[in-house]
């Protein structure tokens, strides 16, 4: 017998305790949907998704300010398409209802970058922050203004971006910052899981420290791949290791990641961005978890170059993204998933984004 057939075997004909595992990465979700992987799991093991989708768990006035931007102030967009659909709060930019005016049934239509494009607002779909620099030097008349959201994985390069921007002396170019970083929100959802499956591009920047101490305090975890050979090793290892009944760590993608991670990434990030609370969707506020830019780069930071007021985040009550991203609830039981929620209609960000929970059950048919 295969590696890879025993560690079907041992996920089909699993019969000990009721064990949740939480993929934390929305491409674990979507993969192990694709490979069918959900279909072969013996009942008593339970999938749920976690905060792992960066679109997702950005809260709706980011939108919000990223609209505002955009068309009180003219300056153009540099973005990850992903970002483009996702619904904000605020039907006018600048404009919040108060709650008092607001009900369920008659909700403003959403803000969005989409719905500022049509309003003739420059919104530019990029597929690095490099592009955005590119894009402000050619074009000096112009505000340019990145939104800044992700991960450990892609921060590094964001300050890569404003780190040529300083060394090009561009006076044009700016980031909104998103970025946020996952111990935090391993913490906040240590309660709702028995096992993480710990995201493995995340720990290839990042390192094992944090998963070996969350083993230390009895948080078990695997960090995986996103092959179908990694995934299913990683969730048997997974398994095995839960039947024994001690909490532990196992690095089951060790071709990439490494315990030390990648230090002169994370030495690049600590040059440019410093930690800052941060407001996760559905979570709330994470000490400690979000990354600004520091003093000596403060002139690159998009709230301060255009003094944006404090934008509120109040997302459509219908929607129950907040709910997925704890591992509360699965998509499929939201009333509006598959009905007024779609990918071409979302109204909230897990169904718009390509690692959003709710796009990966409406596309398999996940329930």
């Amino acid at each position: 017998m295969s590696n890879l057939e025993a560690a079907r075997r041992v996920l089909e004909t699993y019969d000990g305790p009721p064990i949740r595992i939480m993929e934390v990465c929305g491409t674990h979700t979507h993969e192990i949907f694709r490979l069918g992987i959900r279909g072969i799991l013996s009942p008593q093991i339970r999938l749920i998704s976690g905060p792992g989708c960066p679109v997702c768990v950005t809260p709706a006035g980011f939108i919000d300010e990223a609209v505002m931007l955009a068309l009180d102030h003219g300056c153009t967009i540099c973005t990850f398409g992903d970002l483009v659909r996702v619904p904000g709060s605020a039907s006018v930019p600048g404009a919040l209802v108060p709650e008092e005016e607001e009900s369920d049934a008659q909700q403003p239509p959403a803000a969005s970058l989409s719905a500022a494009r049509g309003m003739g607002a420059k919104v530019q779909v990029v597929y690095a922050p490099m592009d955005a620099v590119e894009y402000a030097e050619a074009h000096p008349e112009e505000q340019v203004v990145f939104l800044s959201v992700g991960f450990e994985t892609t921060t590094p390069s964001v300050c890569l971006a404003v780190k040529s921007a300083r060394d090009k002396n561009l006076d044009n170019f700016s980031v909104l910052t998103a970025n946020k970083t996952m111990p935090g929100a391993y913490e906040a959802m240590k309660d709702s899981t028995d096992l993480f499956l710990y995201p493995g591009h995340v720990h290839a920047i990042t390192g094992t420290g944090i998963c070996r101490d969350l083993a230390s305090r009895g948080v078990s975890g695997v960090c995986a791949g996103f092959t179908a050979s990694e995934l299913l090793s990683a969730l048997a290892i997974g398994v095995r290791k839960y039947e024994d009944g001690e909490p532990f760590f196992v690095n089951c993608y060790p071709r990439v990641v490494r315990d030390e991670g990648q230090p002169a990434a994370m030495r690049t990030v600590d040059e440019v961005m410093r930690p800052c609370d941060s407001h996760w969707r559905g979570i709330g506020m994470i000490e400690n978890s979000g990354m600004e830019l520091r003093e000596s780069y403060a002139a690159y930071d998009a709230r301060r170059r255009f003094a944006l007021p404090p934008v509120p985040s109040r997302s459509n009550p219908l929607c129950r993204c907040g709910e997925v991203l704890q591992g509360k609830c699965l998509p499929s039981d939201c009333r509006v998933f598959g009905r007024g929620c779609t990918p071409e209609h979302p109204i909230g960000a897990c169904m718009v984004s390509g690692e959003g929970a709710c796009s990966a059950f409406y596309l398999y048919g996940g329930a």
